[in-house]
Parts: C-alpha cells; sequence; structure tokens
C-alpha cells in the first residue's frame, strides 16, 4: 500500500514577476517526491485558495519577492477563514527576501512558516513533512 503524496500549490500571488525562486522550490519540492500544482505567475489571494481547494493540497507555498508580503498573506489567510473556517486544513507557507521584523507579523495572520531567500531545501522539505497533518 502505497503512502499518500503530499500535495503542494505552489504560486506567485500579487503583481510579483521574479518566477525563478518559486520554480526552483517547486522543482526541489517534486524531487523530493511531492505532488506540486504551480499556478504561475500573476495570482490573486481569490484565486490562489479556490485553486487550494479545488485541488485538495496539502501545503500553500506563496513565493513573494515584491515586498507586499504583509499585505498578500493576510489576505491569503482571511480567504482561508471564510471558506474553510477556522480549522484551516491548509500548511500556509511563504518565501522571499522577507525581513525578520515582518516574520511575527506573518504568523500573526496564519502564516505557519516563513523561509528567507537563501533556506536550504532540505529546510523546507523537513518542515513540510513534519507538519502536515498525516
Amino acid at each position: 500500500m502505497s503512502e499518500k503524496k503530499i500535495r503542494v500549490l505552489m504560486t506567485k500571488p500579487g503583481l510579483d514577476g521574479h518566477e525563478i525562486g518559486a520554480v526552483v522550490v517547486a522543482r526541489g519540492l517534486r524531487d523530493a517526491g511531492m505532488e506540486v500544482i504551480y499556478t504561475g505567475l500573476f495570482q490573486t489571494p481569490e484565486k490562489i485558495v479556490a485553486t487550494a481547494i479545488q485541488e485538495d493540497v496539502d501545503v500553500i507555498g506563496c513565493s513573494i519577492y515584491s515586498g507586499a508580503h504583509q499585505v498578500l498573506m493576510r489576505k491569503i489567510n482571511k480567504i482561508i477563514k471564510e471558506k474553510v473556517g477556522s480549522d484551516k486544513k491548509f500548511l500556509v507557507l511563504v518565501g522571499g527576501p522577507i525581513v525578520p521584523a515582518d516574520i511575527p507579523k506573518l504568523k500573526k495572520v496564519g502564516v505557519d512558516e516563513v523561509f528567507s531567500s537563501r533556506a536550504r531545501m532540505e529546510d523546507i522539505v523537513k518542515f513540510i513533512e513534519e507538519h502536515v497533518p498525516e
């Protein structure tokens, strides 16, 4: 009997056109045995959450290079609460050049973990594997 693969929605919210980080992480997660759905650039928070629900993913991974991480992640988590309820079913991650002072603010609005642009792929994989519910 095979184990269920972890399903990850990798996305680029907002008007951020810097895609390489998201592509590298998506490939790394795929190489680690996860199923990755990549939405591409310029996704709205509404579309991200709708896709996560439709695709029945375990993880929403947002790559944000533009500096709009506070606004976008607050909106994404607000929509998750509206659509799924307070008992959210997704692990919500964000990565990019995020200043350390913003990390507690992101976690307060519902982000489960923040990864800097210099995060090691092994650390991202380990966090997901350890925190996605069975």
